[in-house]
């Protein structure tokens, strides 16, 4: 039987280091051309994410209608006769404009379409 036996003897004098000496730098130390940081401003331009943008539904020949118009309820919370209206123009003209605004909602709308098995785009409003 192995025992651990731990002791409350401070460290010996030739094991101890003192830190105090190693942390005290003289100033004559320090190196006497130490460039100070320059800030550049970014050049390129940053997509804004406040600017307009669309969230778009194609048709496709493999979802029902009536699939397409209850999707439109749940996710964008439409009621019938909307959804049945933008279901319609997605059918007859190819897509339809469900929604605009910031473009973080805009994804999550997207995403959800296409857990719905829906062709959805998102796509910025010039």
């Amino acid at each position: 039987m192995l025992a651990f036996f731990m002791s409350a003897e401070p460290l010996a004098a030739e094991v101890a280091v003192p830190l105090i000496s190693t942390m005290v730098c003289p100033k004559s130390a320090a190196p006497p051309n130490i460039a100070i940081p320059t800030i550049e401003k970014e050049t390129r331009e940053e997509e804004a994410l406040d600017v307009p943008w669309q969230v778009v539904v194609h048709n496709d020949p493999v979802n029902l209608m009536s699939y397409v118009t209850m999707v439109f309820q749940r996710v964008f919370g439409y009621p019938r006769d909307k959804a049945e209206k933008h279901m319609l123009e997605v059918h007859q003209k190819g897509r339809s404009i469900l929604w605009s605004g910031t473009r973080e909602r805009g994804e999550l709308y997207v995403q959800q379409l296409h857990g719905y098995l829906l062709l959805a785009t998102l796509e910025k409003i010039s």
